[in-house]
């Protein structure tokens, strides 16, 4: 079993003028292989780690919130470091301010967060080879059918709070 430390997850922008600490593991990782996050990387994919926002704590520094188009039509916020412009996380539409989507790459250590599944595979680069052991799928998926059980009921939790706030 993990110790209470290894739970942790810190990380930041490049400046370092930003420090955050996810205070859990994350609900789920997602390598999205959509051309809107290709465009919006610069990169071959979105390596994101789903989590919920209150265990996100941010250490040090502000974020700025850029909004964004998205695909869905309904917009994400950036949040990103106002000196260096680097991107630590995204809160879409349909999660709201509740959930975060982390970029596993601005962690101190991204090994320690391998996707859990990769998505829109039907648009991912021909010369990106995806590994046998881990889901993927060629758009998106059921979460009931793949999330960790642990993860669910976070979900579920989650759910729970935006219904009561609406």
């Amino acid at each position: 079993m993990d110790s209470p430390e290894a739970a942790f997850y810190d990380g930041g922008c490049t400046c370092r003028r930003l420090r955050y600490r996810m205070m859990s593991k994350p609900l789920f990782v997602h390598c999205c292989h959509c051309r809107w996050c290709q465009r919006e990387t610069g990169a071959s994919f979105a390596l994101n780690a789903m989590i919920e926002a209150d265990r996100v704590q941010l250490l040090q520094g502000e974020v700025e919130v850029v909004d964004t188009p998205s695909n869905s039509g309904k917009g994400q916020k950036i949040a990103r470091c106002p000196k260096c412009r680097i991107a630590v996380w995204s809160n879409y539409a349909g999660g709201g301010d509740a959930l975060r989507f982390l970029r596993v790459g601005t962690l101190d250590e991204p090994d320690r967060l391998p996707p859990d599944i990769h998505i829109f595979t039907a648009s991912k680069q021909p010369w990106v080879v995806l590994p046998p052991d881990t889901p993927a799928v060629a758009e998106y998926y059921n979460a009931a059918e793949l999330w960790p059980k642990e993860s669910l009921e976070r979900r579920a939790v989650l759910r729970a709070a935006s219904s009561q706030r609406k």
